[in-house]
């Protein structure tokens, strides 16, 4: 007798689940592989980022801007006025990208693809709009503000701005270097008015999912030479104040 031929359950839940295995082990593997090609794009604006800054220094008398002049200047994220034009860097809530967009000419630059993860989270606590936050994923060392150059020395260990989520770092609680109590980004840390950010500055190749201030993963960061490095999470122990400060004026 003619029988017709077909899969019994048993081989199609055995079909399943070596699907569900090799899902398993491919899903991991494809996420690590976009976060690379994120991570890649990151660096490659932080390295358009630096041309943009020695631009402008051979424009302007090698004489960084002046990013204090008025208590909001360069230090919010937004680049335009609702009617679409670019904000001055003396603005209140101004990113401070606006003083060199003439020179990079594109402000997707300063977004980060991993911190889209995050510009909600700044849009709605800062009342902006999200789109307006997403271009403006790197803080720059507000330390700099108006010194020359040419008056630094190793302009490879001074920096210029790195991944964050505050736009103008200026306090020790800030930066990576540690403050007075020992450890860098107080601020940020548990107990501090922005814990909530956190892992929006250590946020590349995140290894630990299940600690709100913990990431095990690395940040990129912009030298005023214009080279780019990684620098793996840390209290700050092996990072030195003399990187933001290198004149010892703070």
């Amino acid at each position: 007798m003619y029988r017709k031929k077909g899969f019994t359950l048993i081989e199609l839940l055995v079909v399943i689940a070596i699907i569900a295995i090799l899902m398993g082990i491919l899903m991991p593997a494809l996420r690590r592989v976009r976060e690379q090609a994120r991570n890649k794009i990151c660096i490659s604006h932080l390295k358009s980022i630096g041309l943009a800054v020695i631009m402008y220094l051979d424009d302007n008398d090698y004489k960084m801007p002046d990013f204090h002049t008025h208590q909001g200047a360069c230090n919010g994220h937004i680049w335009y006025t609702a009617g679409g034009n670019l904000l001055r860097a003396s603005d209140n809530h101004s990113y401070w990208g606006v003083i060199y967009l003439d020179y990079a000419k594109e402000d997707e630059l300063w977004g980060c693809p991993t911190f889209n993860n995050f510009s909600q989270m700044v849009a709605q606590q800062m009342l902006y709009d999200e789109g307006e936050v997403k271009n403006a994923a790197y803080s720059m060392n507000g330390w700099l503000t108006e010194e020359r150059s040419g008056a630094i020395p190793r302009h490879s260990e001074v920096i210029v701005s790195h991944d964050h989520m505050e736009p103008r770092i200026e306090n020790g609680n800030d930066m990576l270097c540690p403050d007075s109590s020992g450890v860098n980004l107080t601020h940020y840390r548990q107990g501090g008015g922005r814990s909530d950010w956190y892992r929006g500055i250590f946020r590349h190749s995140v290894r630990n999912t299940g600690d709100d201030f913990r990431t095990d993963g690395e940040l990129n960061c912009l030298w005023l030479d214009g080279h780019v490095t990684v620098i793996e999470e840390t209290t700050g122990e092996d990072i030195p104040k003399r990187y933001y400060d290198p004149l010892n004026k703070n």
